[in-house]
């Protein structure tokens, strides 16, 4: 029991001269007067409310949106058909078997070179009859 008044009397103690100064604070009345006083001062050094700055945590970090870009369709390229390149300027006649080669592969009888000509134009339905 005596070890409890002991520790109440010296928190008591500490806790009147943590608060002190705020009572030994004037209300704004100075008059020209001065007094000189010698005081002592009880802080424990290593007592301080804040030792440390407040932690705050760092800024979320958004990363940059993802984009996305669609490949561009393929390009297809039509050329036009090269007419087949022609081996000679006349088309070669066969009597027997009749055609014309290449469709008649041989003919026993020779070949007769004959000038070629474009097939006709079609006929529309009006010149048919």
């Amino acid at each position: 029991m005596n070890k409890l008044r002991v520790a109440s009397a010296l928190i008591l103690g500490v806790l009147t001269l943590f608060f002190s100064g705020a009572a030994a604070a004037d209300r704004g009345h100075w008059h020209g007067h001065s007094h000189v006083g010698v005081g002592v001062v009880v802080d424990p050094f290593w007592f301080d409310p804040w030792p440390y700055r407040p932690y705050y945590y760092p800024p979320y970090y958004y990363p940059p949106p993802v984009v996305t870009v669609p490949a561009e369709p393929p390009v297809y390229i039509e050329r036009d058909a090269s007419p087949a390149p022609q081996s000679s300027a006349y088309w070669y006649y066969c009597s027997r078997p009749a055609g014309y080669y290449p469709y008649v592969k041989r003919c026993p009888g020779g070949w007769q070179p004959v000038a070629p000509q474009p097939p006709p134009p079609p006929l529309d339905d009006d010149e048919e009859q």
